[in-house]
């Protein structure tokens, strides 16, 4: 299949275009570079530098070849940046995922996979949480998640689109040759590990008064791998559905340090500092849906397999992708 990866450049976009690689696909990324990496795409794939909503760079893109499915990686993911700049937010999760929407309608493409998120629950009213749990954001971040996912629903519809619509919460972990690059970084297990590798200080921990065993936030770790998995065995589906992904075990941030201590064989020096508005106390996925209708399930399935994966990378690559 031709398939599009938008944001084909960032961290999951390019796990997932070096496996649609593997898997015989051919691939075309579009990514502006703005948090991805050029030397993180796969070469075997075709780069294309731009923006989503660049009406003619996408139009050419397009026009050029016949793109079977498109799998919507490019979008701003950050819950705390959400809360103080939903403007961009809004901007480009909503307002130009719906421009590359519209591109799929006019150049009659098939298949739309959506690389959503938990975020959309909100605080939910059980843990594990399934598909069926009402949708109550609490943050812009999600709620702009939540506002494109129902517009596919409905496009869907009326253009005769298949779709699948996955959420998920922490991706983790790496590949042999692609990591977790952000800069600023500002995710659990990499900031963990910037610490053990001496590069920082210290790790401040957001809040550690929340109604958990120890105080502290609790989340879902799933690998980058599985997460790219699941996307491709959504787009090889013939149905429209939604997933969420999970290991179905939550790790508080305490408990995440524990392990990576145990891995890296370093101790990790912590600073208490106040809560970061929007952020729930427990998230965790029950992901029995996709296991069962799409045959998925994490390889990774440990909180100290994703992090050994991922100190590998950093210990390879301390400065990261060098560009």
């Amino acid at each position: 299949m031709n398939v599009l990866v938008t944001g084909g450049a960032g961290y999951i976009g390019s796990v997932t275009a070096e496996l649609l690689v593997k898997s015989n696909h051919n691939v075309i990324v579009v990514d502006n570079l703005s948090e991805g990496h050029k030397a993180a795409v796969p070469e075997q794939c075709d780069l294309i530098i731009a923006d989503i909503a660049d009406e003619q760079k996408l139009s050419a893109v397009f026009t050029a070849n016949k793109i079977d499915a498109v799998m919507h990686f490019a979008a701003n993911c950050y819950v705390g940046e959400s809360v103080k700049d939903p403007v961009k937010y809004y901007r480009n999760n909503v307002l130009y995922s719906l421009m590359l929407l519209n591109k799929c309608v006019r150049h009659k493409v098939k298949k739309f996979i959506f690389s959503s998120s938990c975020a959309t629950y909100g605080i939910p009213g059980d843990i594990p949480i399934s598909e069926d749990e009402k949708q109550l954001p609490v943050n812009p971040y999600g709620e702009t998640k939540l506002a494109f996912e129902k517009a596919l629903v409905w496009y869907a519809d009326a253009y005769e689109i298949k779709y699948s619509i996955l959420r998920y919460f922490n991706a983790a972990g790496a590949t042999e040759k692609l990591g977790e690059d952000h800069r600023p970084e500002t995710h659990l297990i990499p900031l963990i590990l910037e610490c053990a590798a001496g590069k920082r200080k210290n790790l401040g921990i957001f809040g550690a008064d929340y109604d958990t065993p120890d105080g502290t936030c609790i989340r879902d770790y799933i690998h980058v791998s599985d997460i790219a998995r699941a996307h491709i065995l959504a787009m090889e589906s013939n149905f429209s559905d939604c997933y969420n992904l999970g290991n179905g075990n939550g790790y508080s941030v305490k408990e995440v340090i524990t392990a990576a201590e145990a891995v890296t064989g370093k101790k990790i020096k912590t600073v208490k500092t106040g809560r970061r508005e929007g952020d729930p106390p427990a998230l965790v996925g029950n992901s029995k849906k996709i296991s069962g209708k799409l045959g998925w399930k994490p390889e990774y399935a440990s909180i100290e397999k994703i992090i050994s994966s991922a100190w590998n990378w950093h210990r390879k690559n301390p400065e990261g992708y060098k560009e």
